[in-house]
């Protein structure tokens, strides 16, 4: 986390959280959502739903790009976010936390740049999509990057196990939609 991030943090502690504001897609790419886009729907349907995903705009900003990725972590409840000074925006995943970029001489970074560290088990979804689960988490293979999975996979460096795209989140402990996990929680309280 950037200094003056924690800086912000200490002199406004009580900044309230963001919802819905921001999102990270299938291929590491940051969405900003604004009230339109959200009133409009989800940023990605649920697995095995049909209903259109509700993007936003795609952040083009290098330096913004780079300070979202510094500043990128996970709560306690594993809703993923971004420290923006003192105000902490969930992040809206399309699939997990992070989406993996293989590098040529077969090691994995994360879309944030950060090294994956060893990868740990391959899993491949209903769908035909890669995940790799490191010491750094778990997150998708990017699509660019699936001509070198192959390889990996045909050398049996990686032996990929059958999973099912919607236990993801529970089975590794991170929430997709902390905006909509927000909703169910204000509507049991409500009920």
């Amino acid at each position: 986390m950037d200094d003056i991030v924690k800086a912000a943090l200490a002199k406004w502690p009580n900044v309230p959280h963001c919802y819905g504001w921001l999102g990270l897609d299938a291929r590491g790419q940051w969405f900003m959502r604004d009230d339109r886009i959200q009133a409009a729907g989800p940023f990605a349907p649920t697995p095995g739903e049909t209903s259109a995903a509700n993007k936003g705009s795609l952040l083009r900003h290098d330096k913004l790009i780079e300070f979202i990725h510094r500043n990128y972590g996970a709560d306690e409840a594993g809703q993923w976010f971004f420290q923006n000074g003192p105000q902490r925006v969930y992040v809206e995943l399309e699939f997990t936390p992070y989406i993996w970029r293989l590098q040529p001489d077969g090691t994995v970074r994360a879309h944030t740049g950060q090294p994956a560290g060893a990868v740990q088990r391959c899993l491949l979804d209903e769908a035909g999509r890669l995940y790799l689960q490191t010491g750094l988490g778990l997150g998708l293979v990017h699509t660019s990057d699936m001509a070198l999975a192959a390889d990996a996979v045909d050398a049996g460096t990686w032996h990929p196990d059958a999973v099912v795209t919607a236990e993801l989140p529970t089975r590794f402990g991170f929430v997709r939609s902390p905006q909509g996990r927000l909703a169910s929680a204000r509507a049991v309280g409500e009920g």
